[in-house]
């Protein structure tokens, strides 16, 4: 018995005439094939980039938009809370200078004192807080000057009185603090 490898015969395949014009056929349509198929991956490669590319601006535009909008929304909400509060302060200095007079003119204040400390609870509450200014220097961020005073013995700008209170929450100035300033005399 001889083994396949020692075999002396060499393998054929035979093919027809009708079968070999189809094979070559189908051999150039092949290769139409890929060509054309590499072309339109291309294509679609490129397609697909071009969406993810916009897809990138649309979804940044939403972020900026998104952004704008809580910031907007923020803004208003803070301002109309800061509106309330300035009117509410005004009804809280009213009450201080009704406890004041009462005060001076030895009249019974406890109704006021009462309802100074809840006014002053609340805005605990709400962390709005006093700007504390006299002795400081004038800060045009925190203080309003309505007045100056000669005092050589006091620095430049040394707030002196503090003519009304000013107030502060979450970082934001509510309403400034009136003051009166110092300037050193020249002379």
């Amino acid at each position: 018995m001889s083994s396949e490898n020692e075999s002396d015969e060499i393998p054929v395949n035979v093919v027809s005439e009708n079968e070999s014009d189809e094979s070559v056929e189908e051999s150039k349509s092949s290769e139409y094939v890929k060509e054309n198929s590499s072309e339109l991956l291309d294509a679609e490669k490129q397609k697909t980039s071009e969406c993810e590319e916009k897809l990138k601006h649309i979804l940044a535009d939403f972020q900026n938009l998104s952004r704008k909008t809580q910031s907007d929304i923020e803004n208003g909400v803070n301002a109309k809370v800061d509106e309330f509060l300035l009117d509410f302060l005004k009804i809280y200095d009213d009450f201080i200078r009704a406890r004041d007079v009462f005060s001076e003119n030895k009249i019974n204040a406890e109704g006021l004192d009462s309802i100074l400390k809840n006014m002053d609870s609340l805005l605990k509450k709400y962390d709005v807080a006093p700007i504390d200014a006299l002795g400081e220097i004038f800060d045009p961020n925190l203080h309003e000057a309505i007045s100056v005073i000669s005092d050589p013995n006091l620095d430049d700008n040394t707030i002196t009185k503090e003519i009304r209170k000013g107030y502060i929450s979450q970082k934001r100035i509510i309403r400034p603090t009136l003051v009166e300033i110092s300037k050193k005399d020249d002379n």
